[in-house]
């Protein structure tokens, strides 16, 4: 994947984070539950009755930004130089990364450190020094 940084736009990026901020904000205050995406992922994959209405609404919110987003901007290029195996297999472990962290970035990259969580603090440094570790072996010394 690579960054087209002379299209960058730091003020569409900040629009971005300022949205993620307010709809974490919005699911906290009115509905009491934190914006993790694995979590209200994982709530739909096994539905608790009641449950169902609020996560499937977040994720079609979701699915729908860049739908929204294409009909006031064209959607940015997007190259992603691994292949299909690659990307399932790394799916798949962030998922399982997920599982065992108790939560995801969103949760504790934008939830957990927006609430000061040592816990979340904890997990984000992980998650990012892993993301370090994984790149510095792929491009250096698999390469």
């Amino acid at each position: 994947m690579t960054i087209d940084w002379i299209h960058f736009t730091p003020w569409t990026s900040l629009a971005g984070g300022v949205l993620i901020g307010i709809a974490a904000a919005m699911l906290l205050f009115f509905n009491g539950r934190i914006a993790g995406i694995s979590g209200i992922l994982g709530g739909l994959l096994r539905p608790v009755r009641g449950d169902i209405g609020w996560r499937a609404v977040f994720v079609l919110g979701l699915l729908a930004a860049p739908l929204v987003w294409r009909l006031f901007a064209p959607l940015p290029e997007v190259h992603v130089e691994a292949g299909n195996l690659t990307l399932i297999v790394a799916g798949l472990l962030v998922g399982l990364g997920t599982r065992y962290g108790a939560g995801c970035t969103s949760g504790h990259g934008v939830c957990g450190l927006a609430r000061l969580s040592p816990r979340s603090m904890v997990a984000t440094a992980a998650f990012m020094l892993a993301g370090f570790a994984c790149v510095y072996i792929v491009r250096h010394v698999l390469a």
